[in-house]
C-alpha cells in the first residue's frame, strides 16, 4: 500500500522543480492512470484519497464512459520512468498505465473553481505559486509501451485476466471463438481489429493501457446494462436479464412481463406454457396478431421452434420460442428503432443464457388454440387491430373474394380472414364492387353460385356477414325479404331489400332459399340527400356481379339448385362462402 507522505512529496517535488509547468498538460505531457470506476461518486472519493498523497491527482471522464483517477500531467519523456518507479515502490496499483490527454473528457475532480494543490519546495519548505495553465494541445499518438514491453506485461496476466480480455473482445464483436485464455491466431486477429478500430497500431498485442481501456469499456457497459441471472421458478426459466434497464412487472400466463425501468429502455416478455407442436404453431400465429409484433421482417419456423423479427418505424421486436417435450418456452424483446447496437448486446446475452429446463410452466389452461384460448393468451398484450372490417364472399375455388369498394379504399393493406394478405384486382366505383386476390391460394369451404336473373319480389333472403366486424370469430346470418329488382329511382342492376343490417355486413352475399347468390349487400348511404327509413337496404344484383367478374377474366359458378335448402344446410352454405375483409393502416 502507500508509503509515507514524505517519500511521495519528495518524488513529485523533484519533478515539479525540474518541470515547473507540470500543473497543466503541455505538449508532450501525459498522465498516469491509477484507477477507474463505473460511478462518479466512488471515483471522487478515491481521487480525494489519492490527492492527500499526490497533489497532482485529478479525476476525468473517460472515453469508455467510466471515471478515471489520474496523477499528472508529467513530461512524456520521463513519465515511463516515474510509472516504473512508483510501481516498484508499490505506491500505485501494478496495472497503472500512461494515459494521454486525448483519452480524457471533462475533469470532475478537483471541482471547477477549486484551486489545484500548491507545490512544496523541499529546500525552503515554502509554497511556490502555480503558473497559469496554458492551452492543452493534443499529444502525438505515441504508444505507452513498445511491442516487447506489451508482451512482457501480457506474460504476467493470469488465466482469468486473459479470459476477461477475450470476453471483452467478444462482447464488442471482435472475437467469435471460445473463451479459453489462449492467445492464438484468432485472439491476435481480434486484438488487431480492435486496435485498428480505436486508431492504434494494429500489432495484435495489447499494451497495458489498451488492455485497461478495453476492460473498462466492457465493464462499463456491463454496469450500464446491469446483467444479472434471473431464476424464474414460476415459469421454469433461467436467463440473464439487463436489470438496470428492465424490472419485473407481472405474470399474465403464459407470459412473464418485464417493463422498461428507464425511459427508452426495451421491454422483455418471457414465454412459458404447456403444449405440443399444434400449440406451438398456434402460438406462432397468435403472436403475429399483436400490435407489438410488426408484420414486416423475417419469419423462421420449423417443427420445434420459431423466430420472428418484426420491424416498423415505431417498433423493433424479436420473438423466439421452442418446444421441449410438452413445454413451450421462449422470450420477446420489444424495443424501438435506433437502438440496434444495444439490442444486439441484449439479444446475444438472452440467447446464450436462456435455459428452459425447469419443470414448471405458467399454465393458462391451454390445450388447443380455440377462441377462448386465444383470448386468454393475449390478455395483457395489445392486439393489432384493423381500421375496420367488412364482409366479402368467395367467387372462385382458389380464394378470390368479391366485396365492396368501401371495404378496400384508402387501405395500406387488406387481409382476408385476418391473416391472408390480399391485393385489389378490381375496383369498380360505378357499381361499388371490388375483387380481391389472395397472395397465397385459399381453399374455401363453399364458392358462390351466382343467379343470372332476379328473384321474385317478396321472397325471403339471407345475408351472411360480419355484422360486428372482427369482434366475432364467425359470420352472422341476417334475414329479410326481396322488395324490388331495381332502385328507388328505377336504377337497373340494383335490388332493394327489407333488412336490418350493420356496417360490417356490407359486401356480404345475399342468398335466396336455394343458396343461390342473388346480390351483394351495399353500404348504407343517403339517397339523393334523403335519410331513408330504417330497414331499407340495397344490393348489387347478381347479374351485375356476373358481368364484372366475367370482364375480369373469371368464370363465375352458375346456379343450379332449384329446391329450397333446409335451414341448417342454408346456414352452412352461407357461412362457408363468407370471408372477413379487413382494412389496415
Amino acid at each position: 500500500m502507500f508509503r509515507p507522505v514524505a517519500v511521495l512529496a519528495l518524488l513529485l517535488s523533484v519533478l515539479l522543480l525540474m518541470h515547473p509547468t507540470a500543473g497543466a498538460a503541455q505538449d508532450g505531457e501525459v498522465y498516469i492512470q491509477v484507477e477507474a470506476h463505473p460511478d462518479r461518486a466512488t471515483a471522487e472519493a478515491r481521487a480525494q484519497s489519492y490527492g492527500a498523497l499526490f497533489p497532482e491527482t485529478a479525476g476525468f471522464d473517460l472515453r469508455s464512459g467510466w471515471f478515471g483517477v489520474l496523477i499528472g500531467p508529467f513530461p512524456q519523456a520521463e513519465a515511463a520512468d516515474l510509472l516504473a518507479q512508483l510501481k516498484s515502490e508499490r505506491l500505485i496499483p501494478s496495472d497503472s498505465f500512461i494515459a494521454f490527454r486525448r483519452d480524457l473528457r471533462e475533469q470532475f475532480w478537483p471541482a471547477a473553481g477549486t484551486p489545484a494543490p500548491a507545490a512544496v519546495d523541499p529546500a525552503t519548505e515554502t509554497t511556490a505559486a502555480e503558473p497559469e495553465p496554458a492551452p492543452e494541445p493534443e499529444p502525438a499518438a505515441t504508444p505507452d509501451e513498445d511491442r516487447q514491453q506489451a508482451r512482457d506485461g501480457e506474460a504476467l496476466l493470469t488465466l482469468e485476466e486473459r479470459q476477461d480480455l477475450q470476453t471483452a473482445l467478444k462482447w464488442f464483436g471482435y472475437y467469435p471463438s471460445a473463451i479459453d485464455g489462449a492467445f492464438g491466431p484468432g485472439t491476435r486477429t481480434s486484438m488487431s481489429a480492435w486496435q485498428d478500430a480505436r486508431g492504434y497500431e494494429a500489432t495484435g498485442i495489447l499494451t497495458t493501457r489498451q488492455r485497461r481501456e478495453l476492460l473498462d469499456a466492457w465493464q462499463g457497459e456491463l454496469a450500464a446494462y446491469g446483467f444479472e441471472q434471473v431464476v424464474e421458478t414460476e415459469s421454469g426459466i433461467t436467463v440473464i436479464l439487463p436489470l438496470a434497464l428492465v424490472e419485473f412487472d407481472h405474470y399474465e400466463p403464459p407470459f412473464v412481463h418485464y417493463r422498461a425501468k428507464i425511459e427508452g429502455a426495451p421491454k422483455i416478455v418471457l414465454i412459458s406454457q404447456p403444449g405440443d407442436q399444434a400449440a406451438l404453431n398456434g402460438l406462432y400465429d397468435v403472436l403475429q396478431t399483436l400490435q407489438s409484433v410488426p408484420l414486416d421482417g423475417v419469419r423462421d419456423r420449423d417443427d420445434r421452434s420459431f423466430r420472428i423479427r418484426g420491424t416498423s418505424a415505431q417498433l423493433d421486436t424479436t420473438v423466439f420460442a421452442e418446444l421441449n417435450g410438452d413445454r413451450i418456452k421462449g422470450w420477446m424483446l420489444m424495443s424501438t428503432p435506433g437502438n440496434e447496437p444495444r439490442d444486439a448486446r441484449i439479444l446475444k446475452v438472452l440467447q446464450d443464457s436462456f435455459s428452459p429446463d425447469g419443470e414448471k410452466v405458467l399454465d393458462p389452461g391451454m390445450v388447443a388454440m380455440d377462441a377462448g384460448t386465444k383470448a386468454g393468451l393475449l390478455a395483457g398484450l395489445e392486439v393489432r387491430k384493423p381500421k375496420f372490417s367488412r364482409t366479402g364472399f368467395f367467387v372462385s375455388a382458389d380464394g378470390m373474394v368479391a366485396t365492396t369498394v368501401e371495404a378496400v379504399a384508402q387501405c395500406a393493406r387488406v387481409t382476408i380472414d385476418r391473416t391472408t394478405e390480399a391485393e385489389v384486382a378490381l375496383s369498380d366505383a360505378s357499381t361499388g364492387l371490388a375483387l380481391l386476390k389472395p397472395q397465397a391460394p385459399l381453399a374455401p369451404r363453399a364458392v358462390a353460385a351466382l343467379a343470372s336473373a332476379s328473384t321474385r319480389i317478396g321472397a325471403e333472403i339471407t345475408v351472411s356477414g360480419y355484422s360486428y366486424e372482427d369482434r366475432l370469430p364467425a359470420p352472422v346470418l341476417t334475414f329479410g325479404t326481396f322488395e324490388d329488382a331495381k332502385g328507388l329511382n328505377g336504377e337497373a342492376g340494383l335490388a332493394r331489400l327489407a333488412l336490418q343490417s350493420l356496417p360490417g355486413d356490407a359486401g356480404g352475399a345475399v342468398l335466396d332459399g336455394t343458396g343461390t347468390v342473388v346480390g351483394m349487400l351495399l353500404p348504407a348511404s343517403a339517397q339523393g340527400g334523403k335519410q331513408l327509413p330504417a330497414g331499407v337496404a340495397f344490393a348489387l344484383a347478381g347479374s351485375e356481379i356476373n358481368r364484372l367478374l366475367t370482364q375480369a377474366g373469371l368464370a363465375p359458378q352458375a346456379a343450379t339448385a332449384a329446391t329450397p335448402l333446409a335451414p341448417g344446410a342454408l346456414a352452412e352454405t352461407a357461412t362457408g362462402m363468407t370471408a372477413l375483409v379487413s382494412c389496415w393502416d
